[in-house]
């Protein structure tokens, strides 16, 4: 058998074991999304499918709700990204330098909120934001911050400040988990080096240890982004968008005009729009830090 025909042969194997993930990545998220993409421009409901061009993209910049929902969503964003960064480097540096029971016992503290339910997590913070008998009224009373029970939830002003807190608490344990990792291939004798040249603890982490941890850092912040921008279970189990949407995100909203009033053609706009807002803060956020990063 001359070598043209088995690399043939290898060929075919090798697709043929690619065959049902490629199938599956076919049917299951290509197909949707380019589905997904074509309907954005029909109005497209339980009773009709007409094309109607960019109507739904005009209506969407003139839906007072989508701003809001939009709005809502960027706080979010900005309000976790860089405190999850920053609070998981922080936790990590110094955790890192503890033994190794230690350093599991933080691990597997900060992970736990990952690993455990929606349903479970939301069981516990809304009995912690019970405006009644829930814990931290009970706390901020007994320490004179506040005179009077709040409704975290139930409150405009307080209710998103309160899904950003518990969305931080669910956060941090697998960018913990990867700054300890990124540490432990940070080559030592770099810093004991630069300690015995008079180098303050400071100067090595900047000098050092961070540039390191830049590749680690850079995903963290996207795959965070990501994830802050596709808050919806929180929202859909404590508040349902409200009060008078002051909760609602893109991901919520779309949901509701999906399945709840069934404008699939008007919902799939918003996905597309969602597409493309994480697609062009990942790549800013690649340039931004992408441009230090040494692989």
């Amino acid at each position: 058998m001359n070598i043209s025909k088995i690399k043939l042969r290898e060929t075919i194997v090798s697709y043929a074991f690619l065959a049902p993930i490629l199938i599956f990545f076919t049917v299951f998220v290509l197909a949707p999304m380019v589905m997904g993409f074509v309907t954005s421009f029909f109005k497209y409901t339980m009773t009709e499918f007409t094309f109607i061009g960019f109507e739904n993209y005009t209506r969407m910049f003139h839906d007072e709700i989508f701003i809001k929902s939009l709005k809502n969503t960027l706080i979010i964003v900005v309000g976790s990204v860089p405190i999850v960064v920053f609070f998981s480097l922080f936790v990590a540096s110094q955790t890192y330098e503890k033994n190794i029971f230690v350093r599991s016992f933080y691990r597997f503290v900060f992970f736990l909120p990952v690993v455990t339910g929606s349903v479970a997590v939301t069981v516990v913070w809304k009995w912690i934001y019970d405006p009644l008998s829930g814990i931290l009224n009970f706390l901020l009373k007994s320490g004179g911050v506040i005179s009077q029970n709040i409704s975290w939830l139930g409150d405009k002003h307080w209710a998103l400040m309160a899904i950003i807190l518990i969305l931080l608490t669910t956060s941090v344990g697998q960018p913990i988990i990867l700054y300890i990792a990124a540490m432990g291939n940070i080559d030592n004798s770099l810093c004991e080096a630069a300690r015995v040249d008079g180098a303050t603890e400071r100067q090595v982490f900047w000098n050092i240890k961070w540039p390191s941890l830049l590749p680690t850092t850079l995903y963290i912040a996207i795959i965070t982004t990501i994830n802050s921008f596709q808050c919806f279970a929180l929202i859909q189990l404590l508040t349902s968008g409200g009060p008078n949407y002051s909760t609602s995100t893109l991901m919520y909203y779309l949901y509701e005009k999906a399945f709840k009033l069934s404008e699939y053609g008007y919902a799939n706009t918003m996905g597309v729009f969602l597409a493309v807002l994480i697609a062009l803060i990942s790549f800013a956020q690649f340039k931004i830090l992408g441009n230090d990063v040494e692989y």
